[in-house]
């Protein structure tokens, strides 16, 4: 609350529990000229994410003939917040993210994914002097070691992981392991694990997969989880009212559109595809069923 509390006081937004009247100033005082807002889930470090998303922003700017700013957040759920509040048009979110947004605002729209994204997937990796083998099985030999998770938030460094434990073990991660901790991002997972102060790790295979061999030597990749969906736009119904009808359509045109070198710059894609909010069901299934929609 206090992250979202300084986004409101810099960029001059005045929340009202999702309120398109929110969007209709550049300043916050009646403009005639709105800017086009976004966020993302800090799934990188924050000033990774920073790096990331400047070059989108431009892009958009171009693109939609509007300006356009990236709203940095250091917490998933502080992303999920300042969509609900109104402050920001529409965020990358994980799998999880955007389930909770679009469940807290209604008439909100899953508008695309990366090429990737319908079968995503996720590693457990394992420090080497654990001495654990790499299998196509859940690594139950892990058992009573030490898990982290990324953020509390993240579809997969937490809520597909954690499904999986429970599915293949029947416990709860607590339950199954002696101590479950949250690195709050995945490459903080690599870095807990590659050190040693966890045994096992959860995380995102594209983070692992893109990591400097430095940075995960003493890592294994234990186990890979079957695929799920996972990240995606998700466009906030006031955008309507602040840019026009037709502007959610316009602005999903202009995304599909990115070009290849910035979809794998800035999102490790190989481009983007169409999305909607029924290809994400299965995730919000999971998610209610671990209390975790809200």
């Amino acid at each position: 609350m206090r992250l979202l509390l300084v986004l409101v006081t810099a960029f001059g937004l005045v929340a009202c529990g999702g309120d398109a009247e929110n969007f209709n100033s550049e300043e916050g005082t009646g403009a005639a000229k709105p800017v086009l807002r976004f966020s993302a889930i800090p799934d990188e470090k924050p000033t990774e994410n920073m790096e990331r998303f400047r070059p989108v922003a431009a892009y958009l700017a171009d693109a939609l003939g509007v300006k356009v700013e990236y709203i940095p957040v250091d917490k998933y759920s502080a992303s999920v917040q300042a969509f609900k509040t109104g402050d920001i048009h529409f965020a990358w979110f994980g799998g999880l993210s955007g389930v909770q947004a679009r469940l807290a605002v209604s008439g909100s729209r899953a508008i695309a994914q990366g090429v990737e994204d319908p079968e995503y997937f996720s590693y457990f990796i394992a420090n080497k002097n654990t001495g654990l083998k790499a299998g196509d099985d859940f690594p139950t030999a892990a058992k009573g070691m030490k898990l982290s998770f990324g953020s509390e938030g993240s579809t997969s460094g937490r809520l597909m992981p954690e499904y999986f434990i429970r599915k293949f073990t029947n416990s709860a991660p607590k339950e199954f392991f002696s101590t479950v901790g949250f690195s709050g991002n995945h490459p903080a997972t690599i870095a807990a694990v590659n050190s040693g102060a966890y045994d096992v790790g959860a995380l995102s295979y594209k983070t692992y997969d893109k990591a400097k061999p430095e940075e995960k030597a003493n890592t294994i990749v234990l186990w890979k989880t079957p695929v799920y969906a996972d990240y995606n736009l998700t466009a906030h119904p006031g955008i309507e009212e602040a840019f026009g009808k037709g502007f959610t359509d316009k602005l999903q045109k202009a995304w599909l559109a990115m070009p290849a070198d910035l979809c794998e710059k800035s999102f490790s894609r190989s481009g983007m595809i169409k999305a909607q909010n029924s290809d994400y069901q299965s995730i919000e299934d999971t998610a209610k069923s671990l209390d975790l929609a809200r």
